[in-house]
């Protein structure tokens, strides 16, 4: 247990007191139902399209004014998809690292790392089903100005021609950064901080660009079904690396050192 902290203290949690609070928010979604785990990653999907999209519209509206500053502004855009999921409370790959793996330390309860495993692999690809409905609503001609088309087709084309190496390494700090989110969505205490600190972690997302598998994957999709020059291999391709770059990034450098810390704080 945290150790108690005293009267005049402030009331920011600890690192204990976060790890332990992640562990009984990991145990609410490793026991989600069957048809409550498809939806929230569902409605992520198509929630993190919505910042998608305002980034396009942002960015073809800004360009002709700030040319290269646009795409400053079409991040602050696609940040508000990320606030849309962290106080909606949808199920994003990768943004459900941190507080299963937290319950699994605890080693409280049975079957962890396969309600884990269920709790990933439904999630991922329902954040894909979800995405990919919206994506083609949105690829419709008319349904989007041209310029915001441009906007989406530029970008996708630029993630598939990317250098492997480079995709790895953007993975792994997209990776880190949805894990930190996590992390620090446990240690707010009020939804206006956690809203606060969820369009920080989108904003950097979108600026680096640093990749997040669904994201670049349904941003992928996207640049395809709006007539970008690319194919399902390069889906696949970029899917692969930035899934493994992701798990680097969130479960290796944040998750297992918040849990370090978190321990080593008890055990002192």
């Amino acid at each position: 247990m945290a150790a108690e902290r005293p009267p005049n203290m402030p009331s920011a949690l600890n690192p204990a007191e976060i790890f332990e609070r992640a562990a009984e928010e990991g145990k609410r979604r490793l026991d989600y139902s069957l048809l409550a785990l498809l939806a929230t990653g569902f409605i992520a999907g198509f929630t993190i399209i919505f910042g998608s999209a305002a980034q396009a519209l942002i960015h073809s509206a800004a360009l002709p004014h700030f040319d290269e500053f646009a795409s400053v502004l079409g991040a602050l855009g696609f940040a508000v998809g990320v606030v849309f999921l962290i106080v909606g409370r949808a199920e994003l790959f990768s943004e459900n690292f941190f507080d299963p793996i937290a319950t699994a330390f605890e080693g409280k309860e049975r079957h962890v790392f396969r309600r884990l495993l269920r709790l990933w692999v439904l999630t991922f690809a329902l954040n894909i089903v979800g995405g990919t409905l919206l994506i083609l609503a949105l690829s419709v001609d008319g349904a989007l100005p041209a310029g915001a088309r441009e906007s989406l087709m530029s970008p996708a084309s630029e993630i598939a021609e990317r250098a492997p190496w480079a995709t790895f390494a953007r993975s792994v700090v997209g990776g880190a950064l949805v894990a930190l989110l996590s992390f620090l969505v446990i240690a707010a205490q009020s939804t206006g901080a956690r809203a606060m600190m969820a369009y920080a972690v989108g904003v950097m997302l979108a600026l680096g660009p640093f990749e997040h598998v669904v994201v670049s994957m349904l941003h992928l999709l996207f640049g395809l079904f709006i007539g970008a020059d690319l194919a399902v291999q390069h889906i696949a391709r970029v899917g692969a690396i930035s899934l493994a770059g992701n798990l680097i990034g969130g479960i290796g450098l944040v998750t297992l050192s918040h849990a370090a810390q978190a321990l080593g704080e008890e055990g002192g």
